[in-house]
């Protein structure tokens, strides 16, 4: 781990529970990391989720996506647009980002790289158009 992912790993783990994938999401997901949720599910929540909004493998958690929602409308403070971007499609998880600094990946796209023929669903009807 370099010196900026290092820094960048001690501001964020205690306040968010950081995982360091290296593709933060935070302004997404209402100041909650997905990558905490034990399927690692970046775009909601999968079916096991509980009544009581808990997580179906750790039924002592809290379901990640059930927090993320929750501040997504709720948390003082979170600008407008970022409330705005919780139903947004995110890419999947790039596995050769763990830990890397998302903050040097923002700078340089690198965490904007999506695989080969993955397009978001707001393309999709374009690129089928077209095909």
């Amino acid at each position: 781990m370099g010196l900026i992912a290092a820094i960048e790993h001690v501001i964020k783990k205690p306040i968010w529970d950081c995982q360091m994938c290296g593709q933060c999401v935070l302004h997404d997901t209402g100041m909650t990391c997905p990558m905490t949720c034990p399927k690692t599910l970046r775009n909601g929540p999968c079916g096991g989720v509980r009544e009581d909004g808990h997580c179906e493998v750790k039924p002592e958690m809290r379901c990640v996506w059930v927090k993320a929602e929750d501040r997504s409308r709720n948390m003082p403070l979170l600008p407008t647009v970022w409330r705005e971007h919780f139903n947004n499609l995110r890419p999947p998880v790039d596995n050769r980002l763990k830990g890397d600094s998302s903050w040097k990946n923002a700078i340089s796209g690198r965490d904007k790289e999506t695989p080969p023929g993955w397009t978001p669903a707001t393309e999709a009807p374009e690129a089928e158009a077209k095909a």
